[in-house]
């Protein structure tokens, strides 16, 4: 059997483990089975491990394939929407409960780094970076925001001082998370599923789901979930796809729309170029709605991420849609050489906020963290692993939260949704 590979990203170059492991090709039993190994998936599965839970995960290709192992490797707290937009489209108490939960994300991955000796190069700090006056006062309204809520890591930072962050004139001004970082998203992932496994998890790769069985017999309550050449039955299934479910669900896929960014990682710049872009090593999005986002990584890179492509369309040229921004953004380096480029999905529902709910009695899943998932992926794991122990409070707020079509269903949610795009790019243009 032919093993499946990454994309070509500067991620999976230097990936810690390249290690494949083999397919499931029997039928097993586990106390959980967790479909995908991503961010989700991992996390859930780590927390359910080290609970003492017997945990199988199924990936369909690699570990950390999809988002996971291809995003901008940024923390970014809270969720696409934020804290007072929950609070005013779903009534004050969701907003504080999901308010409690907003920057625990963060904190997750930082125990695992520390906990597991995990090598993703994690660095501290990060900024928003305001494109105009409009965007400079919503920073200024989300630092109110999220000191509210007990985030007090915050600092302004004017059209002066943001130059000692980031080596451009382009900016009015920002926003300093000093509880923000930034660090290699796929060696994260991989750090994860080796701590997963040091616990006894077991991992199986290159094993597509065809088929999940809910449960049908009230003696036994376990679900059956089936793959190409074996199966695991088990007392609960979680279902962490995300984008790259491929029609296993089509329930969940209605709900949502895969959608593609682009990323490109610059040939390794010298230390007084490093030093000239980002002089505090912080990793950087700007405030538009079509955002970009950037940062150093390990070894001295500079990668720079952004656009969006609706219906997960394939770029043809990659650098030719990421290479403007980023010369807009740092002029100095025209001519720098471009050594990597991909893309990865992302998943998009309507109201840009994730969507948790069960199928029957015992099958969990999480999905649709609409560009926002570094943080809220991790989160979703302890929700998940919570709920499957009993603890379910956590995971039923955000289970209550409705979920809705996109208008049109799959023939019109692609134009309905770029003609939004394109609508509020204008405004963003515009400064209105």
């Amino acid at each position: 059997m032919a093993v499946p590979s990454h994309t070509t990203s500067y991620y999976a170059a230097s990936a810690n483990d390249k290690n494949f492991r083999p397919a499931l090709d029997e039928h097993i039993n586990a106390d959980v089975c967790v479909i995908g190994s991503g961010y989700t998936g991992m996390s859930t599965a780590l927390h359910l491990a080290e609970s003492g839970f017997k945990v199988v995960v199924l990936e369909a290709s690699r570990i950390g394939f999809g988002a996971s192992g291809r995003n901008g490797g940024q923390i970014v707290h809270s969720y696409s929407r934020d804290i007072d937009f929950i609070e005013k489209h779903y009534g004050k108490e969701t907003g504080t409960e999901m308010g409690k939960m907003a920057f625990e994300g963060g904190n997750i991955i930082r125990r695992f780094v520390d906990q597991y000796n995990i090598d993703c190069d994690l660095k501290e700090g990060g900024i928003f970076a305001a494109c105009n006056n409009k965007q400079l006062h919503e920073m200024e309204e989300k630092k109110a925001l999220w000191e509210a809520h007990g985030h007090k890591q915050l600092e302004m930072l004017s059209a002066d001082s943001i130059q000692q962050y980031i080596g451009t004139s382009r900016y009015e001004g920002g926003l300093l998370d000093k509880s923000g970082g930034h660090f290699h998203p796929l060696n994260l992932v991989l750090g994860e599923a080796a701590a997963f496994e040091s616990l006894g998890g077991v991992i199986y790769e290159s094993s597509e789901v065809t088929k999940v069985d809910e449960s049908t017999h009230a003696k036994d309550g376990k679900a059956k979930v089936h793959t190409c050449n074996g199966s695991v039955t088990a007392d609960f299934v979680v279902v962490a796809g995300n984008a790259y479910l491929d029609g296993l669900i089509p329930k969940l896929e209605q709900k949502a729309m895969p959608c593609g960014t682009q990323v490109i990682t610059t040939a390794p710049l010298s230390k007084a170029q490093q030093q000239e872009l980002l002089p505090q090593d912080n990793c950087v999005e700007d405030c538009n709605y079509l955002l970009d986002y950037f940062r150093l990584s390990g070894d001295g890179r500079l990668i720079y991420g952004g656009g969006v492509t609706y219906g997960a369309r394939e770029p043809e040229k990659i650098e030719s849609l990421i290479v403007p921004n980023m010369l807009k953004t740092f002029p100095q380096l025209k001519g720098v050489k471009v050594d990597y480029a991909w893309t990865g999905n992302f998943l998009l529902t309507l109201m840009r906020l994730p969507q948790f709910g069960r199928i029957g009695s015992n099958i969990y899943y999480a999905q649709g963290y609409s560009g926002h998932g570094v943080t809220s992926s991790h989160l979703a794991g302890k929700v998940l692993s919570d709920a499957i122990q009993g603890q379910a409070e956590r995971y039923d707020v955000f289970a209550g939260l409705p979920q809705y079509p996109f208008p049109g269903g799959r023939t019109f949610r692609i134009p309905y949704t770029a003609m939004g795009a394109w609508y509020y790019t204008m405004r963003d243009k515009l400064g209105i």
